[in-house]
């Protein structure tokens, strides 16, 4: 190896070690902010959302069954699309969850969240208990392919032509909500 080639080597490593370091850090990543992209966690009061994953459920496929459990055959022109979140409680008092949610498309159409009787549903109006998650540690919903508690929609097709979505959080006691895109 020439001796011009040996300084560089170490300053290369340096170099990929630095920019792991960077991707590493940004994957504990919290936004301060009321306007969030999906998978990236929100601050709202004493509760930290993060809407993991959201996408559209067939309710001919085995794993989506689950998810709608006790809901009609959609109508016609119409499909269930489920936001799976994870919600911490930072606080030592339990919280109280919103009792609903919406999602509106660019026209500004408006859909609230169904009531679920799946065993993955998030618990619209529920507790978090201080200091714990939704979903609990060691049930279905938090040892599911997708590790997070399901918000229910029922969206004409027209919606996703009418992008980006944007789900609609309430804040706690009179407090600023917050919006997330949905990666759809």
């Amino acid at each position: 190896m020439s001796q011009h080639r040996r300084p560089l080597l170490p300053l290369l490593a340096l170099l990929a070690l630095l920019a792991l370091v960077v991707g590493v850090s940004a994957c504990g990543y919290e936004s301060d902010s009321k306007h969030v992209e999906e998978g990236v966690p929100m601050e709202l009061g004493e509760l930290h959302y993060n809407a993991l994953f959201s996408r559209y459920l067939n309710p001919n496929d085995s794993e989506d069954e689950a998810y709608l459990v006790g809901q009609p055959e959609p109508p016609k022109g119409e499909s269930y699309f489920g936001v799976f979140f994870e919600v911490q409680n930072e606080s030592d008092e339990p919280q109280t969850l919103p009792s609903t949610l919406t999602i509106t498309d660019i026209d500004e159409n408006e859909f609230e969240a169904l009531e679920s009787e799946s065993i993955f549903a998030l618990e619209l109006g529920g507790e978090v208990e201080a200091e714990e998650q939704v979903p609990k540690l060691d049930t279905a919903a938090q040892l599911g392919a997708i590790e997070g508690s399901l918000a229910l929609f029922l969206l004409p097709e027209s919606a996703s032509e009418n992008r980006p979505l944007t789900l609609h959080i309430p804040g706690h006691d009179g407090e600023e909500g917050g919006e997330v895109t949905l990666d759809l």
